[in-house]
């Protein structure tokens, strides 16, 4: 009896590291093919960059880029102003130091007057 129970732990035991090792196995290939298709995906995605870039040229590109703010800049240049503050809204000002320095043109602007 004692002999079956033992047979019966080792065969279990044996078991259990022939379903470890297959798991480990399984996990390495899918790991082996997760990098490979990474490595796919890198290089046609840098083949494909490369490719646009050429077709449309970096004089293009330079153009595409700047072209909002070209854009925006004509227009306040069309409203005439002569300063202007644009902020996205997620960066905090410090008007402080701003006030200061419109209140410090201000003075100096004034005790030149005099």
């Amino acid at each position: 009896g004692e002999a079956a129970v033992e047979q019966a732990k080792l065969k279990a035991e044996a078991n259990n590291i022939e379903a470890e090792a297959e798991l480990s196995r399984i996990n390495n290939a899918r790991q082996g093919e997760l990098t490979y298709v990474a490595a796919t995906k890198a290089v046609v995605s840098t083949q494909s960059t490369g490719n646009m870039v050429t077709t449309l040229g970096s004089e293009n590109i330079a153009r595409i880029a700047t072209s909002g703010h070209d854009n925006q800049l004509a227009m306040l240049k069309a409203l005439g102003l002569q300063s202007t503050l644009i902020t996205d809204g997620s960066t905090p000002l410090n008007l402080f130091n701003t006030a200061k320095g419109f209140i410090g043109q201000l003075e100096d602007g004034a005790g030149s007057s005099h």
